[in-house]
């Protein structure tokens, strides 16, 4: 059947007015969004979808949800930003709440993604030099092939992906890039004296959730560990719950400093998706190396972040999200793999918790038109379900982890259905 690529009239007009005045640095799939609730989104022209994004796993607690609105309006009112030049009545609790749930000493707190990514690089740099005695200026951080840590210049420097790099240089030194999941080429790269970190994301959301062996994240903490390296954390798309525990890279119930994470980066659902919201968490004696001085940020710890994140972790725990997420998840992948089954254009289907991909075959239909992911994803946007491909003909699944079982089974069955009339 052709796929439905219309577009109405208010639709054309927003997408129309964006494509005059906004940079073209994202290629947006064709529907403009008006409102959310829940697991739902709305577009301009009021048809109702599930939202199976996320905002890229930012908005895990749902879209809107009432606790985080209510405390917005309230702290709103209240006060929003003091900068860190004074203490506000707020951070402190957040600061203890964050390092109280993930086990830490002290958090560092910034506002999006990539300022905590720069922070821990920072960290780790700095931790290198007067902890582990590196000669200046020679301190190196380990990353891996089809990493994705952001889009600031020096995260870039150490990206292998095109896009990403072509034409910013020149670029950052201090990087070595190794192959992800490979933990012979981790050993090989810790041989050097000067290596103050390893960076890694537990599972790579960018590249179209590639889940590594179940050892090599422990396997490569120890690793660290064994060579007085820093092992940091990207928990970023992958923490809150998204993958069905807190940290995806450690279980719960782990708390010996020697199997866990040195360095943890967080943002995304931190603040369920209500405002640029990150923290670098670590332990005394590594956080310990930052002063007055040697780093900051005007808005990181504002009020108005630090009360969402309290009580956006909240909802995490008194709604049971990371057994929601590992529960649904598993219903999830098994019934993907009927579609694995089925059809053979239906490659594989990988993930974890609620963060999850389908690799699907591109092909040309009868008629000559293309059947890519992309067409895929328009034909769900049609049936009522939003996604986007990641890496070429991978689509990336990951609902706020509120969805309820029924809605669930809804979304397999619209799912189905598509992958049925693209056939």
């Amino acid at each position: 059947m052709p796929i439905q690529t219309s577009i109405r009239t208010r639709t054309q007009q927003a997408i129309d007015l964006e494509e005059r005045h906004g940079a073209h640095n994202y290629h947006p799939l064709p529907v403009v969004l008006d409102s959310g609730k829940g697991v739902f989104v709305w577009d301009v022209e009021g048809k109702r979808y599930y939202d199976f994004l996320s905002a890229y796993s930012a908005v895990n607690q749902g879209h809107c949800h009432p606790r985080l609105v209510k405390v917005m309006q309230e702290q709103a009112a209240r006060m929003t930003l003091t900068s860190r030049a004074f203490y506000n009545s707020v951070l402190g609790e957040y600061a203890r709440t964050v390092c109280t749930r993930f086990g830490y000493d002290r958090m560092l707190p910034m506002n999006t993604g990539a300022e905590a990514v720069e922070t821990a690089i920072k960290m780790a740099r700095k931790w290198g030099y007067e902890k582990k005695g590196i000669p200046a200026g020679k301190a190196r951080v380990i990353v891996c092939e089809g990493n994705f840590h952001g889009r600031t210049i020096t995260i870039v420097s150490m990206s292998t992906d095109p896009d990403s790099q072509g034409g910013f240089g020149p670029f950052t030194p201090g990087f070595e890039v190794i192959p992800y999941d490979d933990i012979p080429a981790l050993e090989r790269a810790l041989e050097d004296p000067n290596v103050c970190a390893f960076l890694v994301e537990p599972i790579q959301g960018e590249k179209g959730v590639y889940v590594p062996a179940g050892d090599y994240i422990p396997r490569a903490i120890a690793a660290c560990k064994a060579r007085n390296v820093l092992f940091i954390a990207d928990e970023i798309q992958t923490g809150i719950a998204r993958t069905g525990r807190w940290l995806c890279s450690v279980p719960d119930s782990e708390r010996d400093p020697a199997r866990r994470p040195d360095v943890v980066v967080l943002a995304k659902a931190l603040s369920g998706g209500m405002y640029p919201v990150s923290a670098v968490l670590a332990n005394d004696a590594v956080m310990n190396v930052f002063t007055p001085g040697t780093h900051g940020s005007t808005y990181g710890g504002n009020p108005m972040g630090a009360r969402l994140a309290i009580e956006a972790l909240a909802i995490v725990e008194d709604e049971d999200l990371c057994g929601n997420a590992e529960r649904l998840g598993q219903q999830f992948r098994s019934a993907m793999q009927q579609l694995v089954d089925t059809f053979p254009w239906v490659k594989l289907v990988r993930g974890r918790g609620l963060l999850n991909a389908l690799v699907i075959e591109p092909r040309t239909a009868a008629d000559g038109s293309p059947r890519t992911a992309w067409e895929l994803c328009l034909l769900l946007r049609d049936n009522g379900l939003l996604a986007k491909p990641t890496h070429g003909d991978i689509i990336r699944f990951a609902p706020p982890l509120v969805i309820t079982e029924a809605q669930l089974q809804e979304c397999v069955n619209i799912i189905s259905t598509s992958v049925r009339q693209f056939a």
